[in-house]
């Protein structure tokens, strides 16, 4: 009998440590420093594709900045590590946010970082390889993986919906130039942004709209930047043509450089000629 009280004290004693202990142990699990303590591994870890290094906070400000992130975007950042970029897209900018990573003690990590600021709501991780997982429904994509990657990565990235801003935190996507670079002064780093042109090279029929006016124009794309030559009868050729998304600005080389500003939208361009800073007549340009 003596035996079996002390059993049951002892019992009870252990199960009270337990109960007082969990607490402690969940509590210290969902700060930073207990998040670090319990999933990261070390900066420069190989990964899949990459190493795993963390993004200065103030570059993940940056990116996000220069692509012009709102409560309205859809943010995917592709490996995304301890989760830095998704997080802070979620909790400064009000956006979205999904983090793809191949490592799954970095996507606990990242979680476990997003529990600690509040933002699960917003921000999402998921394990898995980048080139295996649709990410298609970004509106706006950040990298920082690396040129090799960035390049096997950019016939996906063009194959986005036009307009969706791409930023790479250092690394370039070889001849496609960036629309716009951000140089930092944090760690010799700087932010390289793209937006994902609509694909017009073709051949096309433009129309005045309420006239009797057409002109046949050969379009050759080059990522963002359209020029074309004359080549045969009365088609046109065009020069300084520039691609913003659907947003499209050129100049046909008619009997004088004629400056076109318009809009890509499906199989149509609907522009309008423009001199003198104002309207003069308004296309629609069909495939031919």
């Amino acid at each position: 009998m003596c035996f079996r009280r002390l059993w049951l004290h002892a019992s009870r004693t252990v199960w009270c440590l337990l109960v007082f202990i969990a607490p402690l142990s969940t509590v210290a699990a969902e700060t930073h420093a207990g998040c670090e303590q319990q999933f990261a591994p070390r900066s420069g870890e190989p990964g899949k594709d990459v190493m795993w290094v963390a993004t200065i906070d103030e570059v993940v400000t940056a990116m996000l900045r220069v692509a012009g992130v709102t409560n309205r975007d859809r943010v995917i950042d592709l490996g995304s590590g301890d989760g830095k970029i998704p997080i802070a897209a979620a909790k400064q900018f009000g956006a979205s946010a999904l983090g793809i990573e191949y490592n799954p003690q970095l996507v606990q990590l990242a979680e476990c970082h997003a529990r600690v600021e509040q933002v699960t709501d917003k921000a999402q991780f998921q394990q898995g390889d980048i080139f295996q997982i649709d990410f298609s429904d970004a509106t706006v994509l950040t990298l920082y993986l690396g040129p090799t990657i960035n390049l096997k990565l950019r016939p996906t990235i063009l194959n986005m919906r036009p307009g969706t801003r791409v930023v790479s935190n250092n690394f370039d996507m070889g001849e496609w130039r960036p629309d716009e670079v951000l140089e930092s002064d944090v760690g010799n780093t700087r932010a390289l942004l793209w937006i994902v042109p609509a694909q017009i090279a073709g051949e096309w029929r433009f129309t005045e709209v309420g006239g009797t006016t057409s002109f046949d124009v050969e379009l050759r794309q080059s990522f963002q930047f359209i020029e074309a030559l004359a080549a045969r009868g009365e088609r046109l050729g065009v020069r300084e043509g520039r691609l913003e998304g659907n947003r499209v600005e050129l100049v046909v080389l008619e009997h004088q450089p004629v400056r076109l500003i318009g809009e890509v939208s499906g199989e149509r361009i609907l522009v309008a000629e423009v001199k003198d800073s104002s309207v003069v007549r308004r296309y629609i340009g069909t495939r031919r």
